[in-house]
């Protein structure tokens, strides 16, 4: 299985990460536009999605070889790992005592070529809600998550899409934190962040807005399994991974191998195929990841407690430039 061997888990894991290639596949192959674009794939990934559609595969082994009859491995060395989820929250369509805090739709004069107004700006205006939640720490953390799941006032539910950003930097208001000494990198997680930006609105308030960085929704319908991800297609929990965008091209398989809190408090071996699906303003680097966690609370604190190192590995088409 030549460089492949060196993969923990590879040969058990190939069906399932065939899988979750064979779906992203179609996606590439359909040459829809992506919510959020990436680099083009190039011509040889389109080649082997044409193959993988083809393909009847329905063992280990085979899809093992699949695998190593059309890429490459090529480690990128230590990366770093997060994880994200979807939040599911409560909602309404109109303000009131309970829903005090706007999530905004995306404005008529946004473009991607010139950066629109910071956080507190925008805060200040606004403009266009499209949905109204309990406060404006689960405002700011769907936008850092770039997706929701709500709850409406007559037990429906709807989906919160991505809808574009005003171009300002992304800084982790966990990292300004740590770097303060206000919360332990140990003890840094999304349930002791929640506490933190609560205890004191004001203060919890004006941290947030030292990140600039604002992202816009529209209401879609509850539909599919998961959120939709960058490439336009529902992301499936650990199996859809975000990537540097600027770097990285939608429907490339990656190979993170690290030790990880994922699946309880106790970190163990994490070494799975995962395929570019998504992106993030905060995921930068040709070895930065973020794994996607499912939805729900329980999601949010597996997702909430990873950070940490891995090796990472790309599964580069063969014959790619």
């Amino acid at each position: 299985m030549s460089s492949f061997e060196r993969l923990p888990g590879f040969a058990g894991d190939a069906l399932e990460g065939f899988r979750a290639f064979r779906a992203v596949a179609d996606t590439l192959l359909a040459g829809g536009a992506p919510l959020r674009a990436a680099r083009p794939p190039p011509p040889a990934l389109l080649d082997v999605a044409h193959a993988g559609a083809a393909s009847q595969i329905d063992d280990a082994e085979t899809a093992a070889a699949f695998f190593v009859a059309h890429f490459e491995l090529r480690p990128l060395g230590r990366g770093f790992l997060t994880g994200y989820y979807e939040p599911w929250v409560e909602g309404a369509l109109a303000p009131s005592a309970r829903f005090t805090a706007p999530l905004l739709a995306r404005p008529a004069d946004l473009t991607t070529l010139t950066p629109y107004p910071v956080r507190a700006e925008i805060e200040a205006a606004g403009r266009d809600p499209v949905v109204w939640l309990e406060d404006a720490v689960e405002v700011f953390l769907i936008q850092v998550q770039g997706s929701a799941r709500v709850r409406l006032r007559d037990g429906s539910w709807r989906r919160l899409i991505y809808d574009g950003r005003n171009g300002r930097p992304y800084t982790s208001i966990g990292r300004l934190l740590i770097e303060a000494g206000e919360i332990a990198e140990a003890q840094m997680s999304l349930a002791r962040l929640k506490e933190w930006l609560r205890a004191d609105t004001e203060r919890g308030r004006a941290l947030m807005r030292r990140n600039e960085s604002f992202i816009y929704f529209r209401l879609g319908d509850d539909a599919g399994d998961g959120p939709i991800g960058g490439a336009g297609r529902p992301l499936t929990p650990l199996r859809s991974l975000a990537v540097d965008r600027t770097l990285w091209s939608y429907g490339l398989p990656f190979y993170p191998v690290g030790t990880l809190p994922w699946r309880d408090d106790r970190p163990e071996p994490f070494a799975r195929m995962m395929i570019a699906e998504d992106t993030g303003s905060a995921i930068v680097g040709p070895a930065r990841a973020d794994l996607f966690f499912g939805g729900g609370a329980a999601a949010g604190v597996r997702a909430g407690s990873i950070r940490h190192e891995a090796e990472m590995f790309v599964l580069w088409p063969r014959g790619a430039a």
